[in-house]
């Protein structure tokens, strides 16, 4: 069994009893990348001489004598839309392809403290604005379990080079379902924390109030190693929790008693697809065989959710962006070709009011730094912002959000934890949707409720479709419910083999 075939804890343990060094670990994993990531896409970086010093340096430690952190070495891979000092970190847009920030995300700086090894930074839908990771301006990713589809998004790349074997666990980052949706069309296991659950300091902002960092591995069990190292109070972000952190890896393998469970009735029907729905009747079989009781809840304003999202969200990312005027840093158009340009315009119409350089410069820089969807959703957000509209628009999308956390809140009253689809189709073919952009934003119907609730949510394989396509099953529960979640999840994987099955890969 190759070393890339095991699970991140598997490998863990191994390095812990010294059967394997960090080095040898990552160097497989490194020789995986360099097999397959020409033809999926995954990472936009990796620097194996850095990879190897890391993984060396945690070795010596461990020889030393020293404690070593609880990642042990196991490489992590990083979405790149968490800053890394002084590596690049693009957001996979030409406005940033140069930006090197001067610190690190607090979880960047906690993996380190955890002496995780990062193995390189994934690649993603530009600023996470997309659900198929075709947004990216650096790469296509594909789907390793068919190249000629999606693999997801914004999170493509991190939930695909964990499923091609590239990297044991990945972190990426949920605003509407980015964790979650590739987890599903990859077949691994994403988990969306609450809300404040993990810091968002140094996370290159989309929508403030919806975004979170969370982890991609193969099972229940690595993703509750990965949340471990990660979640926590941060004075530096003003949103993070005080919440006290369980010991999610001492957790995730005690069975639950006496659990409700909840199917939503809205996700059970129209608009999702057969093969969908019936590997999420198998699975709710699976949870009753383990003495689950499962009731029928409803979620009635969750039919607002999409309409409430895309105002809320690009409403935000219209501000956050805003930040980007190629002054400060970022992608700054030519400012020679610039000048001619108004030089030829004042020549041409020598009587008329010719535009200030500067803001032809904020102008040209943003149109070509940004891309068609990033542009859309400013353009989108800025107009709901906007006087006149404010009022109609996003202060009614608040009210929305309002009502649908106020669904959740009345069904976990009733029952633990909520079941449904992760995604209401299976991966799509690339290109099959770039031109309709609504069509996309639908992908999106069966996640962004927790992300306007704030509650956690996780996507666990529950089965395949005639095609051999991976489908997801979403568990949702109530705020800071995350060990209860890979409780279940655990419960889950350990009845079925879902999340053992692998792509066949060169």
């Amino acid at each position: 069994m190759s070393i890339c075939a095991h699970s991140a804890t598997e490998l863990k343990n191994k390095i812990d009893s010294g059967e394997l060094s960090s080095a040898q670990v990552c160097r497989a994993f490194l020789d995986q990348i360099e097999r397959l990531d020409e033809k999926i896409g995954a990472f936009i970086q990796v620097d194996p001489d850095q990879v190897l010093r890391d993984a060396e340096a945690i070795d010596q430690k461990r020889l030393r004598g020293e404690t070593v952190g609880p990642l042990s070495g196991l490489p992590v891979a990083i979405k790149d839309n968490l800053c890394t000092q002084g590596q690049v970190t693009s957001c996979a847009s030409k406005m940033l392809a140069n930006f090197r920030p001067p610190y690190d995300a607090t979880v960047i700086a906690k993996l380190r403290a955890a002496d995780a090894v990062l193995i390189g930074k994934t690649n993603l839908d530009e600023f996470a604005m997309g659900g198929s990771t075709e947004n990216s301006a650096v790469k296509q990713t594909a789907n390793p379990w068919d190249v000629n589809r999606v693999p997801g998004g914004s999170s493509g790349g991190a939930a695909a080079c964990v499923a091609a074997k590239m990297a044991p666990l990945s972190l990426g980052t949920d605003t509407g379902g980015s964790i979650r949706q590739p987890a599903a069309f990859c077949g691994v296991t994403g988990l969306k924390p609450t809300y404040g659950r993990v810091s968002r300091y140094g996370l290159v902002a989309f929508a403030s109030s919806l975004d979170q960092i969370g982890p991609i591995a193969a099972n229940a069990g690595d993703a509750a190693l990965l949340l471990s190292a990660i979640a926590g109070h941060d004075a530096l972000d003003s949103t993070s929790s005080p919440e006290a952190v369980p010991d999610y890896v001492d957790v995730v393998s005690q069975p639950l008693t006496g659990l409700k469970i909840g199917l939503v009735s809205e996700h059970h029907g129209a608009g999702v697809d057969s093969e969908v729905l019936s590997a999420v009747d198998q699975a709710v079989k699976v949870f009753h065989s383990l003495g689950a009781e499962v009731h029928e809840v409803s979620f009635p304003h969750s039919k607002y959710g999409i309409a409430a999202y895309y105002i809320i969200a690009p409403s935000e990312a219209s501000s956050n962006l805003a930040r980007f005027d190629s002054a400060h840093y970022g992608y700054r158009t030519d400012e020679a070709t610039m000048m001619a340009e108004l030089a030829a315009e004042k020549s041409a119409n020598p009587k008329g009011e010719a535009e200030s350089p500067l803001i032809r410069m904020y102008r040209k820089s943003r149109a070509e730094g940004f891309g068609t969807e990033v542009k859309r959703r400013i353009m989108l957000g800025t107009y709901a912002l906007s006087a006149g509209y404010y009022d109609a628009y996003y202060l009614k999308a608040l009210k929305v959000r309002r009502l649908i956390r106020q669904d959740y809140d009345q069904a976990f009253q009733q029952v633990d934890l909520v079941l449904g689809p992760s995604t209401p189709g299976l991966p799509f073919c690339l290109g099959e949707m770039a031109d309709d952009p609504l069509s996309m934003y639908l992908q999106d119907l069966c996640t962004v409720g927790a992300n306007l609730a704030g509650v956690p949510s996780i996507s666990i394989p529950c089965g395949f479709s005639k095609s051999g396509l991976p489908i997801g099953l979403q568990l949702q529960g109530p705020a800071f419910a995350e060990a209860k979640l890979l409780q279940a999840a655990h419960m889950f994987q350990s009845q079925t083999d879902w999340h053992q099955r692998h792509p066949e890969l060169p």
